[in-house]
């Protein structure tokens, strides 16, 4: 491929195979596009696709799983731990390769006016794609959540970039954007407290005085018995993963409770992982090319 777009679509559906797999069919097999992965959440009832491919391919298949999500998924009965807002709850696009964050912008607006008009799904534009500053933050488009959206989008400082203002009765709205990788990175606490994830979330997020590119919520893990710290680092070449892991630490210590695992959400960045082992292994004057695999690759 001569120019590489990324796409992670999120799905609210984490728990009916036979809807996942008909979704990431959308995916398989089409020229000019490759599948990288996917990985559902039963708590948080959501799917995770990480999919790369030449613009216009990607732009088809995108559109098209789209279609298949609003036809399966009914916003009406979805339940988990994550918030959500609809059936595709969020699709941000990436420049990897020959591409500039203008031409994600462009791919992200082509694919937000096609699904508005062919699906009736009111569309908002969120991160570098925003067209109100407002919107540049996912979290606040999502306020309300599925639940309240239908009142929400019929307010004039709400209204859809993209469709009318009302949400589609079963699969709800959408955003869809352009942005830089970021990591989707969770911490598991050895307490069920959900209390606890939260006011350590609140602590660690950026918006409540911690990390400048850390976004967190707590997580209840059911089946588990364990509460999540789930986070999305947005920008790890500034916040690296272990600093989001330290703090975590020293915070949970302070309600008594420890930290029994951790979990990367889809793919991740190299660069990520190896200035976390750097700095845990105390390496001294390290750099990426010492990484066989990335000499390798260049």
């Amino acid at each position: 491929m001569e120019k590489i777009l990324e796409c992670v679509p999120n799905f609210s559906e984490g728990r009916n195979l036979d809807t996942v797999e008909k979704i990431v069919d959308s995916f398989r097999g089409k020229d000019g596009v490759k599948l990288l992965d996917y990985q559902t959440d039963k708590d948080h009832n959501r799917m995770v696709v990480t999919v790369v491919g030449e613009p216009e391919a990607l732009k088809k298949t995108v559109i098209e799983a789209v279609g298949t999500a609003v036809r399966l998924i009914d916003m009406r009965t979805h339940q988990g731990q994550h918030p959500r807002m609809g059936a595709v709850d969020v699709i941000p696009f990436i420049p990897i390769r020959n591409l500039s964050m203008a031409d994600a912008v462009d791919v992200s607006k082509q694919v937000a006016k096609k699904v508005a008009g062919k699906y009736a799904l009111p569309v908002f534009l969120y991160a570098e794609a925003a067209i109100h500053p407002e919107r540049y933050n996912l979290a606040n488009i999502r306020k309300g959540e599925f639940e309240k959206m239908a009142e929400k989008i019929r307010r004039p400082a709400w209204k859809p970039d993209f469709g009318d203002a009302e949400i589609h009765p079963t699969a709800g709205v959408t955003a869809i954007g352009a942005r830089m990788p970021l990591v989707a990175f969770n911490v598991n606490l050895d307490t069920d407290n959900l209390n606890i994830a939260d006011q350590i979330a609140k602590r660690v997020r950026h918006t409540g005085g911690g990390l400048r590119y850390c976004k967190g919520i707590g997580i209840e893990l059911k089946d588990r018995g364990l509460v999540q710290v789930s986070m999305n680092m947005t920008d790890f070449t500034k916040t690296a993963l272990y600093r989001a892991m330290e703090l975590i630490r020293i915070e949970a210590g302070r309600h008594g409770v420890n930290v029994v695992g951790s979990e990367i959400v889809g793919l991740v960045p190299m660069e990520a992982l190896i200035d976390s082992a750097a700095y845990y292994l105390g390496l001294e004057d390290f750099s990426m090319e010492q990484v066989l695999e990335a000499r390798i690759m260049e």
